[in-house]
């Protein structure tokens, strides 16, 4: 071999290149690659076999691994095969080297009140070693100086209150952060459930509520069921549920069947989170009087005394039975109440003569009697049949009729309402046809060509729709009304072609339908999905504080309305804004720099746009609202050139204090973000001054990308080590000092949106006003600048060297130079000179105060030059 693959240490994503070159005599050999010892068969690889002499050959096999990752690490080598005999080369080693990447992060999970608990967060290089840092509510739990810094078992030992934790993994390349897990605290389950009194139909029970920290417990629900019942199959409607608003701390569970035994648990919410419930408690009501009398009561007279049998009630004894009693009366006789016992049958003798003697039975418990049965008439017959045995007169009901007379007025009600019904809807369709039959009495005139007048039904929409879909999302009342001017029907909205799409959603051109006329609008729907009541909620109250921004460089609010989904619960919300003519800022900048016909923008042009964004950004910082997505691409532009701060999808309202903390992890626009919130993800509104000096540089630099040559992954180092965005090439060094101010790592070191303003606008009336293109006297300077190029070299950038500025004798006499001007006689007193310097030196113009001053001079020299053949 004559040369092998060397050890490499890189980065991941990066792209790998390993070479190996074998001298061979008179034979073609195939360089085959081996990682680890096993041969890439699939691997990029490319040979070249080149001819030393006649009888050596060279070949060299480079192998290439495109954007290497963890598996590609290992040992490469080259492996030939000469007469059947395998020839190895050293091997290389292929280290990778970056920042950490967590195979294990903490998530979101439910704890008990002051119950210690795990959170798990393991990352790994390379390089090694891997500190792991913990967080709770942005706050660090340890330091880097700490032992335990490379545990990746985090114990919480209890919480009071719902938090979130996130980790951050250190190696020798840097840091990066794990998702943020939010970690509820539920209440601990009720305590000493327990029975404090009873009845047959109910059971009062009271209990304590368990610890649940910081959030109150404000709900309780209460479950009953039979004893005999199981709970996997009872149905739904046959177990006791009720939610209970606490305190106090009891409940009275009525409705219940006496002398039945119940099992009663229950759980308790607070705002973070339910309980668990607690075990089954057993409670029995107490016991009560049978529901319904004994039955089958026969009662027959065998010519010397009357028996009475009967049999049990089949059903709701509401208790143990006691035994029965029996009542017999006649009109000639008082009554008489026996007590049988627990037997089923009774006899009794009678005085004879005796009429119309009546008999009934009642079951009785410990409580008391229950419902006696229908009197009955003793027979004064002595029927035997052929066995000698008694003739039992049963003692029933009459049998119910089949079909009473009340169902008939029923029936006879509904026939009438349908058929009312089918008369009403005959005649709105007979009345319907009729008012749309103008057309078709003007057919025959429409074959003789003449013209004829249509007529067309305008569809109608309910008034209340929006008003309904509020009521069925369960939106309060308060908020209703708040929303009266903000809600927009979805009907009167025709939506049209995409304008552009981004990671929150996308941009749509509409058509609202007003009450006299039609406005052309720009449509934002929702990529995000609403997927509870309070999300919904809070994305309504949002509409209703922009729909309040009242800024002519504020993106205004139309309104808002939702749009059904299918398979999903809760509608799409969809904001209404006004159409922009000229788009967004940074598509302007560019088509301005970079289109198929340029245009020149002034700094005059440039700094108005600067001042419009800060006019907007200080009413939005009045309004506590925090914008954190800032950028040309987010600042759009009216017919009127001026520009309307937009996109609000990432807007939040500061209620609680002067900052926001995002909740979950998303997309954000590192490049523009302050570095505060890139370490921590706190926004402020001085994050947002941050995001201002990067979108000023933008638009100094007509549209381009900040930070070229930097990658996202590192701009957070690269912030750390001092490194700020260079001063654009025509850039005024007061506007660079301004937008530099904005970057200071300090945040209270930064502007205030006021104070922005304010020096803007001095800027703006210091500058002189724009030239018109008409009153312009061009002048061919070719030759001229040529001259000043052999006079001084030109640096890197267009600009003079530093050793050459100021010197005004490098710059020879230019009497003799041929200069070919074109005059414009209209208005002479407005003419000047535009001195452009070659292509190849665009940016002269840029060089300091003293190169100025030479241009000024040589501008003179000309003028005296292009005067002299006009005054004769």
């Amino acid at each position: 071999f004559l040369e092998s693959p060397s050890n490499v240490t890189s980065s991941l994503g990066k792209d790998i290149q390993l070479n190996c070159k074998v001298l061979a005599s008179r034979e073609l050999l195939e360089i085959v690659w081996h990682r680890n010892g096993e041969r890439l068969d699939l691997a990029d690889t490319n040979q070249v076999v080149m001819p030393m002499n006649e009888d050596v050959w060279m070949a060299i096999s480079v192998l290439r691994i495109p954007t290497v990752g963890l598996p590609d690490a290992g040992d490469y080598s080259c492996v030939v095969v000469v007469n059947g005999e395998q020839i190895e080369s050293e091997q290389a080693h292929l280290e990778l080297e970056g920042l950490p990447h967590f195979s294990e992060e903490p998530q979101d999970r439910s704890v008990t009140a002051s119950v210690g608990f795990n959170l798990s967060c393991a990352a790994e290089g390379p390089p090694e070693p891997v500190s792991v840092i913990w967080y709770q509510d942005g706050a660090p739990l340890n330091s880097l100086m700490d032992l335990h810094t490379h545990t990746h078992t985090g114990r919480v030992p209890g919480l009071n209150k719902s938090s979130t934790f996130s980790c951050e993994a250190h190696n020798t390349k840097g840091v990066t952060t794990s998702r943020t897990a939010t970690v509820k605290v539920l209440p601990n389950k009720p305590r000493n459930l327990k029975l404090v009194n009873r009845s047959t139909n109910s059971l009062e029970i009271m209990w304590e509520v368990g610890f649940s920290g910081d959030h109150a417990v404000t709900v309780c629900t209460v479950q009953a069921i039979r004893s005999d019942a199981d709970l996997s199959t009872v149905p739904h409607h046959m177990i006791y549920n009720q939610n209970l608003n606490v305190p106090p701390y009891s409940h009275v569970i009525s409705g219940l069947d006496p002398f039945t035994s119940y099992h009663v648990r229950l759980a308790c919410r607070s705002s973070a989170g339910v309980s668990q419930w607690t075990h089954w408690v057993t409670m029995e009501t107490l016991e009560g009087v049978p529901e319904f009398p004994p039955e089958n009561v026969t009662a027959f007279y065998n010519g010397s005394m009357v028996i009475v049998r009967w049999a049990e009630p089949m059903r709701n004894l509401n208790g143990v039975l006691k035994g029965y009693k029996l009542a017999y009366w006649s009109p000639d006789s008082p009554e008489v109440v026996l007590d049988a016992s627990l037997v089923e049958e009774m006899t009794f003798d009678v005085a004879l003569p005796f009429t119309n003697l009546m008999v009934q039975v009642a079951s009785y418990t410990a409580v008391g009697d229950g419902p006696w049965s229908n009197p009955i008439a003793v027979s004064f017959n002595m029927l035997v049949n052929k066995d000698s045995l008694p003739l039992h007169q049963q003692v029933m009901e009459g049998p119910e009729p089949t079909f009473s007379w009340h169902w008939w007025y029923i029936v006879m009600a509904a026939a009438a309402a349908v058929a009312c019904a089918v008369l009403l809807a005959i005649f709105l369709a007979r009345l319907r046809k009729k008012e749309t039959r103008f057309g078709e009495a003007f057919e025959p005139m429409m074959e003789s060509g003449e013209l004829v007048v249509r007529y067309r039904v305008k569809k109608s929409y309910g008034r209340r729709t929006t008003e309904a879909t509020l009521n069925t999302l369960g939106i309060s009342d308060e908020l209703k009304e708040k929303l009266q001017d903000v809600m927009v029907d979805r009907h009167k909205l025709a939506l049209g072609k995409t304008l552009g799409e981004g990671e929150f959603g996308s941009v749509m051109e509409g058509q609202l339908n007003q009450d006299d006329y039609i406005l052309k609008v720009a449509v934002k729907t929702m990529k995000i999905a609403i997927c509870t009541r309070s999300e919904m909620e809070d994305f309504l109250r949002e509409a209703v504080c922009m729909k309040e921004f009242d800024h002519p460089n504020v993106m205004r609010l139309i309104g808002v309305c939702l749009q059904n989904r299918e398979n999903e619960g809760y509608p799409s919300p969809v904001v209404i804004l006004p159409f922009m003519k000229h788009g967004d800022l940074h598509s302007f900048l560019l088509y301005s720099r970079l289109g198929e016909s340029p245009v020149y923008l002034p700094t005059q042009t440039l700094v108005k746009f600067m001042t419009d964004i800060a006019r907007g950004m200080e009413y939005l910082s009045t309004k506590h609202f925090i914008h954190r997505d800032l950028a040309a691409r987010n600042c759009m532009l009216n017919e009127n050139m001026n520009v309307c701060v937009a996109d609000f999808g990432l807007s939040k309202k500061i209620y609680n204090g002067d900052y926001y903390r995002q909740g979950r992890i998303s997309k954000m626009p590192v490049k523009w973000i302050a570095v505060e919130s890139l370490a921590d993800r706190v926004y402020t509104s001085k994050s947002d001054v941050w995001s201002f000096g990067v979108t000023m540089w933008e638009i100094a630099t007509r549209g381009q990308t900040p930070y070229p040559g930097v990658e996202n992954s590192e701009i957070y180092d690269y912030l750390r080590q001092g490194n700020r965005l260079k001063q654009p090439p025509d850039c005024l060094d007061g506007l660079y000092q301004l937008m530099f101010s904005c970057w200071l790592l300090n945040p209270k070191d930064r502007p205030t949106f006021e104070l922005l303003r304010c020096e803007l606008e001095k800027t703006l009336e210091g500058l002189p006003p724009v030239q018109d293109p008409e009153d312009i006297l061009y002048v061919n300077m070719e030759d001229m600048c040529t001259q000043l190029e052999e006079a001084g070299e030109l640096g890197a950038v267009g600009g003079l060297e530093q050793d050459d500025r100021g010197k005004d004798s490098s710059l020879h006499p230019l009497k003799s130079t041929l200069v070919t001007a074109d005059v414009h006689q209209r208005e002479p007193n407005n003419r000047y000179v535009l001195c452009p310097p070659p292509e190849n030196t665009r940016l002269l113009a840029e060089a300091q105060s003293t190169e100025n001053l030479a241009c000024s001079a040589i501008e003179e020299e000309l003028l005296d030059y292009v005067r002299a053949p006009l005054k004769k």
